[in-house]
């Protein structure tokens, strides 16, 4: 099973890092593993994961 998340936009590069670390840490909780990570150009970021 896949689930995709995003993060909202985040135009400094350490609060991104943190955002996606915390999102990371919580889908890892629910059985999940971060596949693949894209950084848009509008500073978001989308998180593929699968359990």
């Amino acid at each position: 099973m896949y689930k995709t998340e995003l993060i909202g936009y985040t135009p400094v590069a350490k609060k991104m890092a943190k955002k996606i670390e915390d999102k990371c840490n919580e889908m890892e909780k629910e059985g999940y593993t971060l596949i693949s990570t894209t950084i848009t150009l509008g500073a978001k970021a989308i998180l593929i994961f699968k359990k």
